[in-house]
Parts: C-alpha cells; structure tokens; sequence
C-alpha cells in the first residue's frame, strides 16, 4: 500500500507511515513541492497507485465529483498538534489500513474513522 501526504499535513505523517513498512511520501518530496496542484497529485497518486492523505475538501469534491483520486483519507480533525495528529493514526492505525483496502473514501476525525 502506498500514500500521498499533502501539503497541509505533515511530513512526520509520511514518516510514520514508512516506519510502519508502507511506502508513503509527501509532497515536499515532488518537483514543485507543496505547491503542487491537487490535479497533479490526484495525477501523480493515480499513476503510482497512490492513497492521497488530506486535509483539503477540494479533494474530497474532486474524489466525489470525477473520482480523482481513485482513493482517498480525508482528514477532518481541525488544527491539532502533529503529536496529536499523529496519535490519532497510530491509534486508528490496523482499522483505517482494513477500511481503505475495501473502500475508496475513508474520513478520520478526532474522534471516529468511517468508510463512506
């Protein structure tokens, strides 16, 4: 399984991710960086059979509207500490990786994970 982190969430999210055996990048990493447009990383997360991780509803449109990208973790928890963030992950960590193998759209919150 592998994962695209956005811009508007941290690089220490990609790490975690790799740390747990996933490949995972995070758009700091591609040629433009976070200013990456979202088509690109919808594009590029498609190519390389991608999960994109975000924050921005513009994705989760786009996922809805078009199916770009072709899966997807939308990020719903406001602004929180990354420790807290990633807590969050690590807590939800074995059901998230279960619903997004079977789904498409999975949302996280503060305080539930659901399959949509």
């Amino acid at each position: 399984m592998k994962f695209l982190v956005d811009a508007q969430l941290p690089r220490s999210l990609a790490d975690f991710l790799n740390q747990k055996g996933f490949d995972a990048i995070h758009t700091l990493e591609l040629p433009n960086q976070n200013k990456t447009k979202d088509w690109q990383i919808a594009k590029i997360a498609n190519n390389e059979n991608r999960i994109v991780i975000s924050k921005d509803s513009d994705f989760l449109d786009s996922f809805l509207v078009k199916s770009e990208p072709s899966k997807l973790i939308i990020v719903k928890t406001g602004n929180i500490p990354n420790r807290q963030l990633l807590r969050i992950f690590d807590d939800h960590f074995d059901t998230l990786i279960k619903m997004i193998s079977r789904s498409d759209l999975v949302e996280i919150s503060r305080t539930e994970i659901a399959e949509k």
